[in-house]
């Protein structure tokens, strides 16, 4: 038992996390609290998942599997309601940025900013930290950051409204696409950047 103790430590934990959700570009009255307050409201998100196809290939009566291309899972992530509705109300804006509702058309038609300059993007690069908490609340340690690259919304959930629910404060969940992700900060050490996975 004092071995798994050992290496395990306090383990990882799942409640420590954060965020960072930079708002593109030509998202109307951003300022530069507002990313802090998306992660502030973020009740829930995930480290992406890693997977690779597998392209089966029948030869003699047996089934040969060769390695194939590599997907990405749509990222999503829950977030609390503000009194203002401001974190809710920035999303929707950057959703009808890329496709407004009722025109058909987009105000940031580029995935980058190379073909645009600092206006018309549309994607961005998504951090999730995981945390070790410290001596302190405040100085909990990054051991590990994940880099979403490219990524942007793709749908907000409805919000459920009823006169008997009480004792809540309204949810709202965000799906995301993105193009890959790197690891940034965090080797198998945890304790220094890897090489192998880093910009």
């Amino acid at each position: 038992m004092s071995t798994f103790i050992g290496k395990i430590g306090q383990g990882v934990k799942p409640n420590q996390f954060s965020v960072s959700i930079p708002y593109p570009a030509g998202i109307a009255d951003v300022t530069a609290g507002d990313d802090e307050l998306t992660n502030l409201l973020c009740k829930s998100a995930a480290l992406p998942g890693s997977n690779l196809g597998v392209i089966e290939v029948p030869f003699r009566g047996r089934t040969i599997k060769i390695a194939g291309d590599r997907t990405f899972d749509t990222w999503s992530a829950t977030f609390f309601n503000d009194k203002d509705m401001k974190t809710r109300a920035f999303f929707e804006a950057w959703l009808n940025s890329i496709n407004s509702h009722d025109g058909n058309a987009s105000s940031n038609p580029n995935l980058t900013g190379e073909a645009a300059g600092a206006q018309g993007i549309y994607s961005t690069t998504i951090k999730v930290n995981q945390l070790e908490r410290g001596t302190e609340a405040e100085n909990a340690q990054i051991i590990r950051t994940y880099d979403l690259k490219f990524a942007f919304p793709t749908s907000v959930s409805q919000i459920d409204l009823a006169y008997d629910s009480n004792d809540q404060i309204e949810e709202f969940t965000v799906e995301f696409q993105y193009s890959f992700w790197q690891v940034a900060k965090g080797g198998r050490g945890g304790a220094s950047a890897n090489p192998g996975l880093e910009n």
